[in-house]
This record gives structure tokens, sequence and C-alpha cells, in this order.
């Protein structure tokens, strides 16, 4: 896999990991924000701009479903897990909830973008298949923070 695409990839996967705090519009509570280092706060926010457009098109229910995979209630949770240095897998675990399952649900959402790129003719089908025939591997490496 060119290295390119490893890190598209892993953008997207990163992106839709820790996006749903920035794209519904929900904060960390301030003592986990206000500690954040300024790189982390401006890449986040570089993140949400990018992703903008995006947000009117994330259905709520994807978030549900990711905060569900992970045992958690909220966002807020999460982030205070992932700066604290947990992995996904980690959060997961913690709440009884199999790691794998985060897994499925990233490569189902990342492979939905790809085909609706593929669809709109934003991507060529030999470098889609490719690239979601390596989701898994790749989501796995991120979950786990390898």
């Amino acid at each position: 896999m060119k290295a390119k695409n490893v890190i598209v990839a892993s953008t997207m996967a990163a992106t839709i990991t820790i996006g749903g705090t920035l794209l519904g519009g929900k904060s960390a509570p301030a003592s986990a924000a206000a500690s954040l280092p300024a790189a982390v706060q401006a890449a986040a926010g570089a993140a949400a701009s990018a992703a903008t457009a995006a947000a009117a098109a994330t259905p709520e229910r994807k978030k549900d479903d990711f905060l569900e995979a992970l045992g958690k209630s909220s966002d807020e949770e999460i982030d205070v897990a992932l700066y604290q240095g947990k992995t996904l897998a980690d959060i997961a675990e913690e709440s009884g909830r199999s790691p794998q399952a985060v897994i499925d649900l990233q490569v189902a959402e990342l492979t939905r973008q790809l085909k609706e790129r593929l669809a709109g003719g934003m991507l060529p089908p030999d470098v889609c298949e490719a690239q979601i025939r390596e989701l898994p591997e790749i989501v796995a490496r991120s979950v786990y923070g390898r």
C-alpha cells in the first residue's frame, strides 16, 4: 500500500473516531479541553473546519452506534479517555465491549464513504477496491493504537 493511501485512510478513520464531538457541536469538558496541548487543539480545529460540510450529512444514529460500541454515554467520556492515552480498544474492553465491534462499525462507515466517492467519480474503481480491502487492517491498527 502506498504511504499516501495509508495516510488518507488513517485520517478518515481518525476523523470518524474522534469527529463525533467535533461534528456534533459538543465540546469536551472544560478541564479536559483546557489541558490539551495547543497542537492538539489546532489539529482538532482544522479537522472541524474540514468536516463542516459532512456534519449536516452525518446521521445522529451513527454517533449513537459508535458510543454504544464503546460502551459510553457521551463523547466527552471518550475524549477524556483518549486524552489519558487509552486506545479505543481499551475503552471498549473497560466497558465490557468487543473492540471488533468498533472496528466493524468504522470499516462499514469508511466503506460507505469510499463507495460514495466511487459513485461520484472522485475515485477510480481499482483504487476504491484496493482501499476497501485494506480498511480492516488499517482500522484495527488504529483501534488498538499500533
